[in-house]
């Protein structure tokens, strides 16, 4: 098969994507039909990117982290009003945080997808050049499509519009599908369908990494039947499908829980030599000019007056307490008082007198914070201007550990807690933590596994896993809870106070609140598309 669109690489390139602006031109939602030569292919191609440096913080930095706002791993890091409304459960159509340009852009990479499939099979190119083009843009419109159904569409409302051909923005007024599972049907036929055309990973060449490929359109498939099996528990067979086809990967392509025989293992995870090893089965580039902006809106506020970072999120003292003891992981994802951790060439004492904490829950994300440990990280593993957060860690949006977990929970709800190999697969996930491999395949465990393991990651969400599980509205109930702490100046260490609240409980309504409302914006010059009810 012929190598597929070398300059891909280059997707984060605003001056690449400069020069594609009739395929970007979103207003046309992919209306253009005159491609004539594999450039346009290419251009088309790189287009699907677009989601990723067009207003990037909006979307692939805070724009589904403002979702994951109300869980309860993490709390919104600054008083900000429309945020708050978020983690209470009381946004609007209206709401003018980031979360609005989801559902835009995604409709548009839809949009781009479908153009791709419906011209490309007819031109004159090379088949196996155009078979991967046309599976590309099968995986881009099954991953539009996961990235917004989870959030807005369910059995009650209905999904949301399946668009599967070039539509003017004037006509994109599909009904809404009677129930969400048709959607997921999509995801999961579009995500197939590009699983029989795109290339292994290993078939990538360097420069093409990046670009989607048969495991990460399984592993994404097996994500969207976990979704739908809330709704339907044949899914769980689709489930175990999907993710034994990434577990049955051999040779080169064979997929693996990182694991450098040490502590820090799973630390170790978090930089940018893993964007594309054995664990990551699909990123996001990053690089130090521009690209996702999700690292940067993950830690410390002011970043010690060494950077200027955003520090939006933070993590909750019921996260800290769901790791058990002798967890590796907890370190490597929170920063709690008195910890040591290396910030531009600085060994700093989280919480001391010299760098306070300006954390409302008095922790802080440590999971993404390689890119700014060395002294002369700036304008080489970050970005320069201290406003824009752009690193070279990429932002991996599904990886093995999560494919392990999906299995193990199929099994699970499948077989009944206890089953032998849902125990093997969590046993996996146990010894790379350096936990006892002693997993008693619960309900119970599974969820807290997903929980350590996958703690504050751009995708999957917490707060979808407590939605489909139906633990939301007891969970949301319960106080959030933040660290206290003060510096002892006579002892010249920090010094833990007794917890308290950060809040006193939420009100979670599963028959309204399990979605959010669809943004005011996207009712623009329609008559059929409706609203969730509540809002």
């Amino acid at each position: 098969m012929k190598k597929i669109l070398i300059i891909a690489s280059l997707a984060l390139c605003c001056s690449l994507l400069a020069s594609c602006e009739d395929f970007l031109d979103t207003k046309k939602y992919g209306a253009k039909t005159d491609w004539e030569t594999q450039e346009d292919v290419e251009k088309a191609l790189v287009a699907l990117f677009s989601f990723n440096t067009n207003d990037s913080e909006g979307v692939t930095g805070r724009g589904i982290t403002w979702f994951e706002c109300c869980s309860d791993d993490m709390t919104v890091g600054r008083p900000q009003g429309e945020a708050e409304d978020i983690r209470n459960f009381r946004m609007s159509p209206s709401n003018g945080r980031d979360v609005k340009n989801n559902w835009k852009i995604m409709y548009e990479v839809n949009a781009k997808a479908n153009n791709i499939i419906k011209m490309v099979p007819d031109m004159k190119l090379d088949q196996g050049y155009k078979s991967q083009a046309v599976g590309t843009a099968y995986f881009f419109r099954g991953f539009s499509m996961l990235w917004m159904v989870p959030y807005y569409g369910d059995d009650t409302n209905g999904g949301i519009p399946i668009i599967l051909d070039t539509t003017p923005a004037a006509e994109i007024d599909s009904p809404r599908p009677a129930h969400v599972l048709q959607n997921y049907d999509q995801i999961i036929s579009d995500l197939r369908e590009a699983g029989k055309r795109l290339p292994l990973f290993s078939q990538l060449a360097p420069e093409e990494y990046g670009m989607p490929h048969k495991a990460a359109a399984w592993a994404l498939a097996a994500r969207a039947a976990l979704y739908a099996a809330q709704f339907d528990a044949k899914y769980y067979d689709t489930v175990i499908e999907m993710c034994d086809k990434v577990m049955g990967l051999t040779g080169a392509d064979k997929r693996e829980l990182f694991d450098d025989g040490t502590d820090k293992a799973f630390a170790n995870l978090w930089r940018k030599q893993q964007n594309f090893g054995c664990e990551y089965i699909f990123s996001l580039l990053g690089n130090a000019v521009d690209g996702p902006k999700f690292h940067g809106m993950s830690f410390q506020n002011g970043g010690w007056g060494l950077y200027n970072h955003w520090g939006y999120f933070q993590p909750t003292l019921s996260l800290w307490n769901a790791f058990e003891s002798g967890d590796t992981r907890r370190d490597a994802t929170i920063i709690y008082p008195g910890q040591t951790i290396r910030f531009m060439g600085r060994d700093i004492v989280f919480g001391s007198s010299s760098y306070s904490i300006s954390s409302d829950t008095g922790m802080s994300f440590r999971k993404f914070l390689s890119p700014w440990e060395e002294a002369d990280c700036k304008g080489k593993e970050v970005n320069s201007n201290g406003d824009n957060a752009s690193n070279t860690l990429g932002t991996c949006l599904i990886r093995f550990a999560d494919v392990l977990l999906m299995k193990a929970e199929a099994l699970i709800w499948k077989n009944g807690e206890g089953d032998a190999e849902a125990k093997q697969l969590l046993n996996r996930i146990r010894k790379r933590a350096r936990l006892p491999e002693n997993s008693p395949a619960t309900k119970a465990e599974l969820k807290n596994q997903r929980r350590c393991e996958l703690a504050f990651e751009f995708m999957p969400s917490r707060h979808l896993d407590m939605v489909r599980w139906g633990d939301a509205k007891e969970t949301y109930a319960k106080p959030t809870q933040r660290v206290n702490s003060h510096w002892d100046y006579d002892l010249q260490q920090v010094v833990i106070d007794a917890p308290s609240n950060y809040d006193n409980g939420r009100t979670f309504d599963p028959v309204i609140n399990q979605v959010f409302p669809i943004p005011v914006t996207a009712f623009n010059g329609t008559v059929n598309l409706t609203q969730n009810q509540g809002y």
